[in-house]
């Protein structure tokens, strides 16, 4: 299994709130998560990025690769592959 750190959207219309989770990479984007790890809700000012570290290198040393906007968040948040 090819495992997926990626952003799922939760939230109300014009209001997107998202998701940091760990899925299965042929899964749909809302589909079933493995885990969650954090949250992102840019509609904040500042923008709000929540992410447990310990589960996110945990997952980035098993293999498990980020989508880009994923990526960026872990760098500013200084957690590295």
């Amino acid at each position: 299994m090819a495992a997926r750190m990626r952003l799922t959207r939760v939230g109300s219309t014009k209001n997107p709130v998202y998701r940091i989770i760990v899925c299965d990479s042929r899964v749909r984007r809302d589909g079933r998560a493995i885990e969650t790890i954090g949250q992102y809700n840019p509609r904040r000012e500042p923008s709000l990025i929540e992410i447990d570290a310990d589960k996110a290198k945990k997952w980035l040393a098993e293999g498990a690769q980020p989508s880009r906007t994923v990526e960026k968040l872990l760098a500013i948040k200084g957690i590295s592959k």
